[in-house]
């Protein structure tokens, strides 16, 4: 296989809602460039996408799928995307390494959920959209709503580039507004004759040549000049206008296929290789530093590892794309994202499961590793002696989660390995062993993406586990000042134990200063903080130990035993043993016997005064408030809006963004269980949200008995 230099490459990833027909246009575009000998179909489970069994059994991609193509001696790296939002970090991820994306239209439907959702992908990574609309040979095609769909809900900049003279059953032909031609395809497909514009079509042709023409004029001032001059542009200066439109995204162009019966795909191919931005047209990439990265095949070697994935019988697969330099085999590289040291020993191009080695890959291509030592996705490799390290793809915050267990203990090793695998090929699954919970906490974008997670568990590694509703990471405090003392006193021959621990807690608020004097039932205590120890807790907020030992009653040597017996019983607290926090302590007097007293005797102390103390400073419980913005249509959102107040939810404002109204609110995680099906049921499908942690914060009265009550009857059980 010949080396394609860095103008001859140009980089894609197929976007488009489920069913919209990514796959077999993947599929048609391998099939035009030679690369396959015939086109497989999602009904006969045989195309080089949606290889695997899980996409085979649910008729839908469930991964990204690395492919590529030639055409008019170029190189096209396609990355085929899942049409799902619950399978969103590999469209991300897809799009990051992209230069450009083409957005498949299923004709029938228009604009679905799915088209929405990635449209606004491709918007936040600033990627230009090329729009194909599909399916037009189905009965039920119309194109003409389809593109007002498109203008209604992705942008007012869609210029048609082609329509379909025939669209349904017997299409076959199509209006190329560009060349001012007519293309009409055989039977099966494949190359076009190229005729005249037939009569009836002349005067729909020459109005939407004028749209394009002055669409293609604003994208340029010079050719804003040759329009207002000549009162039009050439074919070559459209394309030159397309060209630097489309890398700005000041424009979307819209192509028409028939991806089934190849029919439209080769102009698709054409229009991807001529006017299509290549990685020396679009914005360099930056590394962490925040420094550009040029572009430069002559330039240091730097690859970033978009993807991770295993296979039988290989292992780990790494795919990567090249930002400078050119990579060769046998090449020894830094891994500067964890300063490991790798040997490039073999180079791949992939389409799907079928890999061809290659000697050597340039600037702005895709490829793969196998058999690294130490790579995972994110990682950047460079040439020895530069530190380049790119910040990568950034994946949306979990929506769902739920726990998960092995139905047996013998498999509970096996079950993190698993886990492991699974969060390497998707890093949007997320693995938490929470040793608060006592649960295996898995995060992910939505019900139905951790339930194919369990699908491959039970189908792929053989693990019958179970999922329940997880825990929630409640935490405790005080709401008010107490006092305790406690004696601990063992004596059972020889030296026996002996420590006296008098202690007032109160409510830590962060910047609060220390008191000096503190009343407690009618007597005032007088405190000299003599040295105070703030710690910043692992779980959320802080305890302050202040030391206030007057006239050596305890020796300081005995204080670190104290706190470590107070940070015993932060870690279960009294009323659902949940972690406490944001609690001060005094330790201001107490007795040590000359003989008995030892650590542990004051740690026992120090424990028991501060859990009597606990009890007695009106404990409350905590939540955990979570950020949340949702988009969602305007039709929808009162709906969307009671749903969120049903949830104790705190709407805090609303606005519009592109297209949607956005509402931020504030919501217990308690009340998120299965949101994300929630949602969707109440909107059809179209709204998108994000959710972040933000707080924690007192849970109401009637809520907070019914979590003791409940938390008492679990104890009772075990």
């Amino acid at each position: 296989m010949k080396t394609f230099q860095i103008d001859q490459i140009k980089n894609i990833a197929l976007l488009g809602n489920s069913g919209s027909g990514k796959t077999t246009l993947a599929e048609a575009m391998l099939f035009n460039g030679g690369i396959i000998e015939r086109r497989g179909t999602i009904d006969g489970k045989n195309t080089v996408s949606d290889n695997r069994p899980i996409e085979h059994e649910n008729g839908n991609s469930i991964y990204s799928t690395v492919l590529y193509t030639e055409f008019q001696n170029k190189k096209i790296n396609i990355l085929d995307t899942p049409g799902l939002d619950d399978f969103c970090g590999n469209v991300i991820s897809s799009v990051f390494v992209s230069d450009t994306a083409v957005m498949t239209i299923n004709v029938q439907n228009g604009v679905e959920v799915g088209t929405e959702i990635h449209f606004r992908h491709a918007e936040k990574a600033n990627k230009p959209v090329i729009m194909v609309v599909n399916g037009l040979d189905h009965e039920k095609a119309h194109f003409e709503k389809a593109i007002e769909m498109m203008k209604e809900r992705l942008s007012s900049d869609i210029v048609v580039l082609q329509y379909p003279v025939n669209e349904g059953v017997s299409f076959n032909s199509i209006i190329d507004i560009l060349k001012m031609k007519m293309l009409r395809y055989p039977k099966d497909g494949g190359k076009p004759e190229t005729l005249d514009i037939p009569a009836d079509q002349a005067d729909r042709a020459a109005e939407l040549h004028s749209a394009l023409v002055e669409k293609a004029a604003e994208s340029d001032e010079s050719l804003m000049e040759s329009f207002f001059t000549n009162d039009s542009l050439s074919e070559e200066e459209i394309k030159t206008g397309l060209a630097k439109g489309l890398a700005k995204c000041g424009l979307f162009p819209v192509m028409c296929c028939s991806a089934k019966n190849n029919i439209g795909v080769d102009r698709v191919m054409e229009f991807i290789v001529n006017e299509a931005p290549s990685i020396t047209d679009m914005p360099a990439i930056k590394n962490a530093k925040g420094e550009e990265i040029k572009p430069d095949p002559a330039g240091p070697v730097s690859v970033y590892v978009f993807k991770s994935a295993i296979e039988e019988h290989i292992g780990e697969i790494n795919y990567f794309r090249i930002y400078s330099g050119k990579l060769t085999e046998n090449l020894d590289v830094i891994n500067t994202s964890n300063g490991g040291k790798e040997r490039l020993s073999q180079l791949y191009v992939s389409a799907g499961k079928n890999r061809t080695k290659v000697p050597e890959l340039s600037t702005g291509d895709i490829g793969a590793f196998v058999k690294l030592k130490n790579t995972k996705m994110g990682h950047t490799l460079n040439a020895a002696g530069n530190d380049w390290q790119y910040t990568g793809v950034i994946f949306p915050e979990p929506k769902f989660r739920t726990a998960i267990k092995a139905q047996s203990e013998s498999d509970d090793e096996k079950l993190g390995e698993a886990l492991a695998k699974l969060h390497l090929e998707d890093p949007t699954v997320i693995i938490e062993y929470s040793k608060e919970l006592k649960q295996i906490i898995v995060h992910g974008q939505g019900e139905y993406h951790l339930n194919i997670m369990k699908w491959h568990l039970d189908n792929i590694y053989k693990i019958p586990t179970n999922f329940f509703a997880p825990k929630i990471p409640y935490r405790e405090t005080i709401t008010k000042t107490a006092q305790a003392d406690y004696r601990h006193k063992k004596q059972s021959g020889g030296a026996g134990q002996f420590g006296e621990v008098h202690m007032i807690i109160e409510p830590y608020e962060e910047g609060s200063k220390e008191a000096s004097m503190m009343k407690i039932a009618g007597k005032e205590i007088k405190l000299s903080v003599r040295d105070k120890e703030e710690i910043p807790l692992s779980w959320g907020g802080k305890l302050v130990y202040c030391n206030c030992i007057v006239g050596g009653s305890i020796d300081a040597r005995f204080m670190p035993a104290i706190l470590k017996g107070i940070m015993e019983k932060m870690e279960i607290g009294p009323l659902t043993g949940s972690y406490a926090r944001d609690i001060r302590v005094y330790v201001y007097d107490g007795k040590m016997h000359p003989v008995d007293s030892n650590e542990i005797s004051f740690r026992l102390a120090g424990r028991n005064a501060f859990s009597t103390a606990f009890k007695s400073a009106g404990p409350k419980i905590l939540e955990p408030v979570y950020d949340v913005e949702i988009f969602v249509p305007s039709d929808r959102m009162g709906d969307v809006i009671s749903d969120i107040q049903g949830r104790r939810g705190m709407v805090l404002g609303m606005s519009s963004e592109k297209r949607f109204e956005v509402i931020k609110a504030k919501v217990p995680l308690a009340e998120m269980n299965k949101y994300s099906t929630a949602l969707s049921s109440i909107t059809g499908g179209r709204a998108m949200y994000s959710m972040k942690f933000a707080e924690y914060a007192p849970v109401p009265g009637d809520v907070q008995d019914a979590v003791i009550k409940a938390y008492a009857e679990e104890s009772e059980e075990e």
